[in-house]
């Protein structure tokens, strides 16, 4: 089958992709920015293509002489993202019917039954509804929590359990839930694509074990072979309050974790296994709770995750007009420079560098940056939880601690781009060259476009710490390449 997959740098679309191709299908990726897929494995197997599913135009030329349509976008960094998700849905509904798509699959959330859905469930259902609704037949399937290496759900249970092992809880710790392994959602999706064709219908995917919140925070100790946690339900905690101990508690950013809480406030469990009807169950069968912690947290130590729930970025983030553009037009723009010279051979050097971050950490003044990160988290933003994929190499378009990487020049040049709060925009550069002594020069470039009168009062408010913070840095990263060098 020809499939065209819209959310390909997402962290289901991104591990999606393979999947179909590994079955013998043709793949059309879409994304905002192709960019990010640069150094994903399969690149080269699939078609990449830059798309915006809320632009019709893109849409149309994405779906043009495909079979089927996955649909795997949502706007959740975004406050209006329910307007903008039923404004995609329903482009994408019209532009498939235009274009002839035989099928379109859908992932979106399990409905609970009774009470007030909340905006983030309701959204999914309602984009579910256009899809059904339309002339072309779709597939949409509806899962609860996904238990995955990576994935924001069991990201938020690690984290709660690992760090906390006295936990003062909500209410809802206590409501049901009938989590799925993501390999078995990737199963659901993949047999999407050939099941019958005129079928139109929303099913239920699950794994086999119902369990309340509390039940899968100390069964997870369990298999990570964790002490006991002891928990103590209090029933004032708010979703809402929920969301704020969990944003500085997790790597997850509060913007995340509010509809996440808000969806388990209610009992997510499978109505029915009627999708079996039509695709039957994975060889072995479903995956266990336990089993799918284990082999998330096996690749969790292994560094083989090959997404992440911080690899999407919200839409219309700052990164263009690039600092480094010839017709720069940002008006006011701060520098910091730092250039050090070394005796380090430039791929030890370059090595130091595409390392940094995560447990690795800065090289400067770790006090600075742990409080920076602190007071990022107490405003909603990124902080420094969010780590890294993988200890020893980057690609474009992930997210490293506060910052995202936006571009990758192996192995010379490294831009990141600052999703912390800021009154302004701000990029840090390093780059390695080498020297004609047989050494490496090391250049470092720390940029601040500021917004308003906030921004230049923060700028020069911070200055006098640069030589600490920035100095440091660039002497710390050529000492510990010459180190490594020995």
């Amino acid at each position: 089958m020809r499939c065209v997959v819209f959310g390909a740098t997402g962290y289901i679309g991104g591990r999606l992709v393979p999947w179909l191709l590994a079955e013998g299908h043709s793949v059309r990726a879409v994304a905002r920015t192709p960019e990010k897929l640069a150094g994903v494995d399969w690149r080269g197997r699939a078609e990449v293509v830059r798309g915006d599913a809320t632009n019709p135009e893109d849409v149309a030329a994405a779906l043009a002489g495909q079979d089927v349509a996955y649909y795997l976008v949502h706007s959740l960094h975004q406050r209006d993202f329910v307007d903008v998700d039923r404004r995609a849905a329903e482009i994408l509904a019209g532009a498939a019917a235009s274009a002839g798509v035989s099928r379109i699959v859908y992932l979106g959330g399990i409905t609970p039954e009774g009470g007030e859905l909340s905006a983030h469930l309701g959204s999914r259902a309602e984009v579910g509804r256009i899809l059904l609704d339309s002339p072309v037949p779709a597939v949409v399937l509806r899962a609860a929590v996904i238990i995955g290496s990576g994935s924001a759900s069991f990201e938020m249970l690690r984290y709660l359990t690992e760090n906390l092992p006295v936990m003062i809880t909500p209410r809802w710790v206590h409501n049901r839930i009938q989590p799925i392994a993501v390999g078995d959602v990737l199963h659901y999706l993949v047999r999407a694509a050939t099941i019958e064709r005129r079928l139109n219908g929303a099913f239920d995917i699950c794994g086999p074990d119902v369990l309340t919140y509390l039940e899968m925070m100390r069964r997870y100790a369990r298999v990570a072979m964790l002490r006991r946690r002891l928990v103590v339900p209090v029933p004032v905690l708010t979703p809402w309050l929920s969301a704020q101990w969990v944003n500085l508690v997790t790597p997850v950013p509060r913007s995340i974790a509010v509809p996440l809480i808000e969806s388990l406030v209610h009992e997510v469990i499978c109505h029915d296994h009627d999708v079996e009807r039509y695709i039957s169950d994975p060889d072995g069968g479903l995956t266990g709770f336990d089993n799918a912690v284990q082999m998330a947290l096996a690749r969790t130590r292994k560094a083989d995750v090959p997404t992440r729930w911080s690899d999407a970025a919200a839409p219309g983030a700052p990164s263009d007009p690039l600092p480094t553009d010839p017709d720069w037009a940002g008006g006011t723009l701060y520098e910091d420079v730092r250039e050090q010279r070394t005796s380090a051979d430039p791929e030890t050097l370059w090595q130091i560098v595409e390392s940094i971050g995560g447990e690795q950490g800065w090289y400067s003044f770790p006090p600075a940056w742990s409080v920076r990160g602190w007071l990022d988290r107490l405003v909603g933003g990124a902080g420094l939880r969010r780590g890294r994929r993988d200890p020893r190499r980057l690609r474009v378009g992930e997210a490293l601690d506060w910052w995202r990487v936006e571009r990758l020049d192996r192995p010379t040049f490294l831009r990141l781009r600052a999703e912390m709060r800021l009154p302004g925009q701000a990029w840090l550069e390093l780059s390695v060259t080498p020297t004609d002594s047989g050494g490496s020069r090391y250049r470092q470039r720390a940029l601040f476009q500021p917004h308003g009168l906030a921004g230049h009062l923060y700028w020069k408010s911070i200055a006098p710490l640069h030589a600490v913070v920035f100095g440091g840095m660039a002497r710390n990263i050529t000492g510990a390449a010459e180190r490594r060098g020995g």
